[in-house]
């Protein structure tokens, strides 16, 4: 767990997506225009404005996209993360887009404990991050009653990018698939923890406590990576020429995020 939290304490996820001054309102601007334009499919998983009114958990803060936009959706929204440095960024845009930064508190997403019960818990591509990822919905379980939802992206066990990290790396052992995908699961090399799952896999981490009503993939990066570094955005050449319906097509198959929505039984 401690060697989690150093990883992400080093480099908060999404930390590099914007130019500005670490920390103003125009560099929180540019994080989230760059994350919901790669990654269109979030905002409409999350459904940020259903939950206007209703108390939501996000485990799983980060530097706070999701968590600021829960928030304007007039959501009640308690937010945790592992991270120091990611939890301190957090609360400085709550605060610029004035929000109340007590909200969101470093916790370790195995052991939590609110006296409340969340209408929804939304976790976004975090609980293959942590040790024992069954722990966490055990917790997250003992926060909900019957009815309640659950919405959570996690890695999917066979996709593009397992297929792209084979080949970069010259690793065809698929006896070794594991490692290789968590070696390279994030933009910075060495992440400690990434599981990957299939449908199968899911069930049985929900299991006994959520039934899942909806899952399916979502997500192939289709853009340059090294033009996309330098902010500039054109479709890398393996994917010029392959039709828009095709490419959507592929990401049903060979996504990277299997999105998850499950009811507590």
């Amino acid at each position: 767990m401690e060697a989690v939290r150093t990883f992400w304490d080093e480099r908060p996820c999404n930390i590099r997506h914007g130019t500005a001054e670490v920390g103003t309102r125009e560099y929180f601007d540019q994080v989230e225009t760059r994350k919901y334009f790669v990654e269109p499919h979030i905002p409409k998983f999350a459904e940020f404005d259903f939950w206007k009114g209703k108390s939501v958990l996000e485990i799983g803060t980060g530097i706070g996209t999701d968590t600021i936009n829960f928030m304007r959706a007039g959501a009640d929204v308690t937010s945790i993360d592992l991270s120091e440095e990611s939890v301190r960024l957090a609360k400085k845009r709550a605060e610029v887009f004035g929000f109340d930064p007590n909200r969101i508190s470093i916790q370790n997403a195995e052991e939590f404990s609110f006296t409340k019960k969340f209408d929804l818990v939304y976790s976004f591509g975090v609980i293959h991050h942590t040790p024992n990822p069954r722990a966490v919905i055990e917790c997250a379980a003992a926060h909900q009653d019957q009815g309640q939802e659950l919405r959570i992206m996690l890695y999917s066990k066979i996709s593009y990018k397992l297929f792209w990290a084979m080949h970069e790396n010259n690793r065809w052992d698929m006896a070794t698939m594991d490692d290789t995908i968590r070696e390279f699961a994030e933009a910075q090399t060495g992440c400690p923890v990434a599981y990957t799952y299939t449908f199968d896999q899911v069930r049985k981490l929900l299991a006994p406590w959520y039934e899942v009503t909806d899952i399916h993939k979502d997500h192939i990066f289709k853009w340059d990576v090294q033009k996309y570094i330098k902010y500039e955005y054109e479709i890398d050449d393996a994917w010029k020429g392959v039709s828009p319906e095709n490419f959507r097509a592929l990401e049903k198959e060979l996504g990277w995020h299997t999105l998850v929505k499950a009811k507590r039984i």
